[in-house]
């Protein structure tokens, strides 16, 4: 369970959020500058609310009133960006086991054959990530993601700089993350077809406010 209520001030700006989501994949929904970003950068711990709580599974992340502050490294979550961010001197193999080892994780090799054989990478191991699609650099982000065991995954428009075929390439493996990792995940996205096949609880944002929380009736209706 995640649990939301948070107030930030950023300039002009201020996002001020309050949910409850129980969902496998809680979708963050809104145009650009919704401060979709924003809120899943204080559920990760890199930016800190003016006041308010955050917690995950009834722990406590972030509670302003009591001084509760758990720093990023410490919250167990892990974030796919839009960009994939892998290192690009580093292997498949050595960028998948870099949140294992950053996180004082023992070697588990079933893990990591569950986890390369549910994104269907095992042939890209040897692969610098120059040498990969949009697609795959995705992918992989997503395993070295899970390899970290995370209790919660965010999704930062991971689509959104993919054309539309890798897009179609992409999202049925992220239908499988939902339905086969058991790790709950924060999905952040301005398109609402994603949010339908994805998400299984909808937070709407706009200016900074949260106007619906619910299913998929909650999104503008599909084009004919």
């Amino acid at each position: 369970m995640l649990r939301v209520e948070v107030f930030k001030q950023l300039g002009e700006f201020s996002i001020e959020a309050s949910f409850t989501s129980e969902g496998r994949v809680t979708g963050l929904f809104g145009a650009s500058g919704a401060g979709k970003t924003s809120l899943i950068n204080m559920i990760a711990g890199l930016l800190r609310p003016d006041r308010g709580i955050i917690a995950v599974d009834g722990e406590m992340l972030e509670d302003t009133a009591a001084r509760v502050h758990i720093p990023a490294h410490r919250r167990r979550i892990g974030y796919v960006f839009q960009d994939a961010r892998l290192f690009p001197h580093l292997d498949v193999s050595r960028n998948l086991d870099y949140g294992r080892r950053m996180n004082g994780l023992a070697h588990d090799p079933a893990e990591q054959t569950r986890v390369v054989d549910l994104l269907d990478i095992g042939k890209l191991l040897d692969r610098r990530p120059g040498k990969l699609s949009g697609g795959e650099r995705q992918r992989v982000a997503l395993g070295r993601a899970l390899l970290a065991q995370p209790r919660l995954l965010l999704l930062d428009e991971p689509l959104g700089s993919l054309d539309e075929e890798r897009k179609a390439e992409i999202l049925p493996y992220l239908v499988r993350l939902r339905d086969e990792a058991n790790v709950p995940m924060v999905y952040v996205s301005h398109d609402a077809d994603e949010m339908r096949q994805l998400a299984m609880q909808i937070v709407m944002l706009k200016r900074g406010q949260v106007t619906a929380f619910g299913g998929a009736e909650v999104l503008p209706a599909a084009p004919f």
